[in-house]
């Protein structure tokens, strides 16, 4: 599982873009605003990775019960998965 080309993740002020570039900009017209953690998953499924593991890098990165994280991973991939970001 993997977020698909051409989305761009900035840090804008205090909060986090996401923008489509290039052929991207004909899939999706908008932009994703995310917190530090939404940020922070964006940035682990940047490349391939398993939902298992990106639970163990939020476990390893902020202090939170196992359970609560995998909810967490769970809903957000779910969510990308229904805006077709994930490749």
């Amino acid at each position: 599982m993997k977020i698909k080309e051409n989305y761009m993740l900035r840090k804008v002020a205090d909060c986090y873009v996401v923008v489509p570039i290039g052929a991207a900009v004909a899939e999706f017209n908008g932009m994703i605003n995310l917190n530090e953690v939404g940020a922070f998953l964006w940035r682990q499924l940047e490349s391939d990775t398993t939902p298992e593991a990106v639970v163990a890098a939020v476990l390893e990165e902020y202090e939170v019960d196992e359970a609560v994280a995998k909810a967490d991973v769970d809903k957000f991939v779910k969510e990308l998965q229904e805006a077709g970001l994930i490749a």
